[in-house]
């Protein structure tokens, strides 16, 4: 019990906070983009401390936007009709019918429910999709596959999209008036027609225009390995030729390659660094932002 005492005195937490100050200073009016999904979307417990993260990011004066997959959502949904779910290179299979239940989802559900979250703890959340105000204007994406040889062959998947303009001067807008934007990834094309588009990919296309200093991507696991059998082959840095190679070569596979793309992607159009961080961990967004080591793996220039 003492011990309990001794961890939890009040001089301790003022350390952290100290140890916290260098950081906070160096985002202080930052844009910090967030790619919110997988398990800490699941867990009950896991919702409560990402909103606490973002509440606490954005009263030390950052700026965040929220990006938010629904991937599990969509295909429970799904398989209550009926329709099983395919993947090609880690993209979902959409249809018509599928992008109807995509976007009622994700903008449906998913959505409101994180600005319900976030508007509790006192931030000014505005749920968004795609089609808010040309937000995210988009067009058909090819998935890419690699045969044995890894010769790249381009494959149609239907109603998936990719960003082709962010709006922004909008988010812009919305920031400036202390709004944190929660985007659905749903994009529309130039017919009106909706796109489902991956939104590891969104995120990616924000930060770069937003020429955001971070883009933090949630997942599911630790970060990336050389070999995911082999834990001591983490990689705490990524630099982005060795990413493209570990694509081809089949190293980095499945659902992880959006996520590698996405970093790629927006460290091409203008954004600070990118991270690939486990949003299984407790409070995973303070403890990459907030800490001199960080956690996961950084994808760099």
């Amino acid at each position: 019990m003492e011990d309990q005492k001794k961890q939890f005195a009040p001089q301790d937490k003022a350390a952290v906070l100290i140890d916290a100050l260098p950081h906070i200073q160096r985002f202080y009016g930052k844009t910090i983009v967030i790619k919110y999904g997988g398990n800490a979307m699941v867990s009950d417990t896991l919702k409560k401390k990402v909103m606490q993260d973002i509440a606490l990011m954005k009263y030390v004066g950052m700026r965040p936007i929220i990006v938010h997959g629904g991937g599990p959502e969509i295909t429970g949904f799904l398989k209550k009709i009926g329709k099983q779910s395919a993947f090609v290179a880690g993209l979902r299979v959409t249809d018509e019918e599928t992008v109807e239940v995509a976007e009622m989802v994700l903008d449906g559900k998913v959505n409101s429910e994180i600005v319900n979250l976030l508007n509790q703890r006192g931030v000014q959340a505005v749920g968004l999709s795609g089609k808010d105000a040309g937000l995210i204007q988009a067009q058909k994406k090819l998935a890419t596959v690699y045969d044995e040889d890894a010769n790249a062959k381009k494959v149609d998947i239907g109603y998936v999209g990719e960003a082709t303009s962010i709006n922004t001067t909008f988010l812009d807008d919305l920031l400036e008036n202390d709004y944190v934007p929660v985007i659905a990834p749903i994009g529309v094309g130039k017919n009106g027609e909706s796109y489902n588009i991956n939104a590891d990919y969104v995120a990616a296309e924000i930060a770069g225009e937003m020429e955001a200093e971070k883009l933090l991507l949630l997942t599911d696991v630790e970060g990336i390995y050389r070999d995911f059998q082999d834990k001591s082959s983490f990689l705490s840095t990524l630099h982005a030729s060795e990413a493209r190679a570990y694509i081809q070569d089949g190293t980095i596979a499945g659902g992880m390659i959006p996520k590698v793309e996405a970093c790629l992607k927006a460290l091409d159009l203008g954004a600070g660094k990118t991270h690939i961080i486990d949003g299984r961990l407790d409070h995973s967004i303070l403890l990459e932002i907030f800490t001199s080591k960080g956690i996961g793996t950084q994808v760099v220039r």
